[in-house]
């Protein structure tokens, strides 16, 4: 008798995240000898406040779509144009790691009770030096805390895309979205959008129309092309 596709699938999130245990709990035990640095999570309290103060004068709709993450979800200012259907909150924070996202779900994510939340982050983990696989540990955890409270509420990964500025991390970052996308499939309402083919050319380099001066965040053009990329994964 063979196992499911969705069971073998839901068995590897579940090792991955054993394997990888997501930064909130790492540094509570030396390694090496050392004690582990810890994520520093108070560093985005003046921005999160922020955002508070600015839902409390004009609260967003409930039951919309919430596009959360790092920089190039902070910096996507067409997001309302882009995807006018459909009630969208933007909750990103500039620099951020999954994990920031997870940390900051009861102030940013919870509150709107979103139908739908797409998760763009994990370049700045890679960055940080965190490997692939426990970026992907972080994003399951980031999934079972939300689905914890918002059980019927999808969520969407997307997916990393080679920037030239980070040229050497490229190889690093598809394997997280292989990891991540991997984990997506064995749990329910979660999803992967590809966002990696669209910003290379026919011989696999960066397009750099595709980003602005430092090489790394999205160009309105960009953002045209990774709209169209999300808007199909939108429920109506």
């Amino acid at each position: 008798m063979r196992t499911p596709k969705s069971s073998i699938a839901s068995i590897f999130a579940c090792l991955l995240l054993a394997s990888f245990p997501p930064s909130g709990l790492r540094g509570q035990e030396p390694v090496g000898g050392a004690p582990a640095a810890r994520h520093d999570y108070a560093r985005w309290e003046k921005e999160i406040a922020a955002i508070e103060a600015a839902d409390r004068q004009a609260p967003p709709e409930k039951g919309g779509v919430l596009f959360v993450g790092s920089s190039t979800i902070r910096l996507w200012k067409t997001l309302a144009e882009d995807f006018p259907d459909h009630k969208v909150v933007n909750r990103g924070f500039g620099g951020s790691e999954i994990v920031d996202s997870t940390y900051f779900a009861d102030r940013l994510i919870f509150p709107h009770e979103p139908k739908q939340i797409l998760l763009r982050a994990g370049g700045n983990d890679i960055h940080a030096g965190r490997l692939p696989g426990e970026v992907a540990a972080d994003f399951v955890e980031f999934v079972r805390v939300i689905h914890a409270r918002l059980p019927e509420t999808e969520i969407l990964y997307i997916g990393l895309s080679p920037a030239p500025a980070r040229w050497g991390e490229v190889d690093k970052g598809r394997e997280m979205n292989r990891l991540i996308r991997e984990a997506a499939l064995g749990m329910p309402r979660v999803g992967f959008v590809d966002a990696d083919e669209f910003t290379v050319d026919d011989d696999g380099r960066a397009r750099p129309e595709l980003f602005v001066e430092d090489k790394l965040h999205f160009s309105p053009e960009g953002y045209k092309l990774l709209a169209e990329r999300v808007r199909p994964f939108l429920g109506r």
